[in-house]
């Protein structure tokens, strides 16, 4: 992944669901401007539990 996404994946879900609620309305949309594989972001997220909910627009 790229551009500076943390690592630890708390703090990744906490990063990309701030993304989410502030600046995309799609996982599609993130994924596509900050260059990042939504099949492996989604699988990260989903080891810890969070799965995305496209009706609410971020992982929980």
């Amino acid at each position: 992944m790229d551009y500076n996404i943390p690592s630890d994946p708390a703090m990744l879900l906490s990063f990309i669901n701030m993304k989410l609620r502030d600046y995309y309305p799609t996982l599609e949309a993130l994924c596509d401007d900050l260059d990042i594989d939504s099949d492996d972001l989604c699988n990260r997220l989903a080891s810890i539990g969070y799965h995305y909910d496209p009706s609410l627009n971020k992982f929980n």
